[in-house]
């Protein structure tokens, strides 16, 4: 068989493994074993020992269940009702009012949850019903959510940039600081086109009648403080070089815990909650990527991606040629697939040929998990539409339709940090400096 016969084989299994239900995890771990057995003389039992072991010690993979657990702990403290609650005060003279706790409080949640999913279920329960209530247009409601939410993937700590960086052997330190300026970019992008928006729909925006003094509003939100100084301790002390992701994690589970005692959340339940969440997410994550390293070494054999790369090679497209159909191929792909299994599916055939077009990985990696943030929003499987529907009740492509507009700023962000890199790999090099 020839490489693009072989190619679409793997495919065609791999897509009917999925369609019967099987896990992600098995799925690919079923194609990898039909690889060796098919393609090559390596055995396949022995292979799967070998890989297995191998990448299950990985110590850079400890910082994921540890932010996991930071972010589950915090998922169930008062933290969202602190946050419209101090946030809301600065906001009530910005055009767009109330809708910008949305974008900030997404933003901050998806720095202390590295996960898009629990960035829109915990702001979506407390500022639906509170801006519904105030009266705040319904499709930009759903909308900012929806597209806002998306910053869980980007902003550090990401679940995501760990992924990748386990995946592709890079640093996750500096793919967490190479995700602060485009993730800021982003929040500052939502904002600009809230602020437009209410500019030319004056009637859709309501007033909001409560005047503060700079005394009370300092007062409203004096317990973002502990957060925000959580955030910065985790992010910093990663830009500062005076500890890894994984210890930074561990101090954020230790200070998440704090917060939560201090604040009156901590009880044996929410304990308890908070780690089988931790268990179950990690346990997944863990498995999805075991089965991905098999499949990356099951291809390293059988030379598909190193002759799939020379194939893609004889059109002799240009890095934003290339860029151009992966954008549409991972946008196509993250319609049926989560973020998570896009990028462990994808990374053993597509680095390859990015490597060949000297794209720095690095700068792919940040790039990546913004096209996929674009996927989270787009039906049917995006994830951030199914999780908002389940706290309105909407017709999902109700949910998409609001989306969509960010959907757009999105892209927008994928082509200016195509066009000015420096965006990601400024911070990072400075750091390297």
């Amino acid at each position: 068989m020839d490489m693009l016969s072989i190619s679409l084989f793997l495919l065609c299994a791999l897509l009917l493994l999925l369609g019967a239900g099987l896990w992600v995890a098995f799925a690919l771990t079923g194609v990898a074993w039909l690889t060796l057995s098919l393609f090559t003389s390596i055995p396949a039992g022995d292979s799967l020992a070998l890989t297995l072991f191998g990448h299950s010690s990985s110590w850079e993979l400890a910082a994921l269940p540890m932010f996991i657990w930071m972010g589950e702990v915090l998922f169930r403290s008062k933290l969202s009702e602190d946050m419209f609650t101090g946030l809301a005060p600065w906001l009530g003279r910005v055009p767009g009012r109330l809708l910008h706790t949305n974008v900030l409080g997404c933003g901050i949640f998806a720095a202390v949850s590295g996960s898009s999913a629990a960035t829109a279920a915990t702001i979506g329960k407390m500022s639906i019903p509170e801006l519904t209530k105030r009266g705040y247009d319904q499709k930009q409601i759903l909308g900012t959510l929806a597209g806002s939410a998306t910053l869980g993937l980007l902003i550090p700590p990401s679940i995501i940039l760990i992924v990748y960086g386990v995946a592709t052997d890079q640093s996750i330190a500096r793919l967490f600081i190479a995700g602060v300026l485009p993730g800021l970019m982003l929040m500052a992008m939502f904002a600009g086109y809230l602020c437009i928006w209410s500019w030319l729909n004056p009637s859709k925006v309501p007033q909001e009648h409560e005047h503060l003094s700079l005394g009370e509003k300092l007062y409203r939100s004096r317990r973002l403080i502990p957060v925000l100084l959580l955030i910065i301790g985790v992010i910093g002390s990663i830009y500062a070089g005076f500890a890894s992701p994984t210890e930074s994690a561990a101090v954020g589970v230790a200070l998440a815990h704090l917060l939560s005692w201090r604040y009156g959340s901590l009880s044996l339940r929410t304990f308890k909650e908070a780690l089988m969440g931790t268990v179950s997410t990690s346990t997944m994550i863990a498995f999805i990527l075991l089965g991905a390293a098999y499949l990356t070494t099951a291809m390293g054999f059988s030379g598909l991606p190193r002759e799939l790369a020379a194939w893609i090679g004889q059109f002799e497209l240009s890095p934003y040629a290339l860029l151009l159909a992966l954008t549409l191929f991972f946008i196509l792909l993250g319609c049926f697939l989560d973020g998570i299994s896009v990028v462990v599916l994808t990374t053993s055939v597509i680095l390859p040929m990015v490597e060949a077009a000297g794209i720095d990985l690095l700068w792919f990696g940040v790039y990546l998990v913004i096209v996929v943030e674009m996927s989270q929003i787009t039906p049917p499987v995006g994830f951030n539409l199914f999780v908002i529907q389940g706290l309105t009740g909407q017709n999902i492509l109700r949910v998409a339709q609001a989306a969509l507009p960010y959907f757009l700023l999105i892209f927008s962000a994928v082509v200016l940090i195509t066009l000015f890199p420096d965006i990601v790999t400024y911070l990072p090099n400075q750091m390297g400096n």
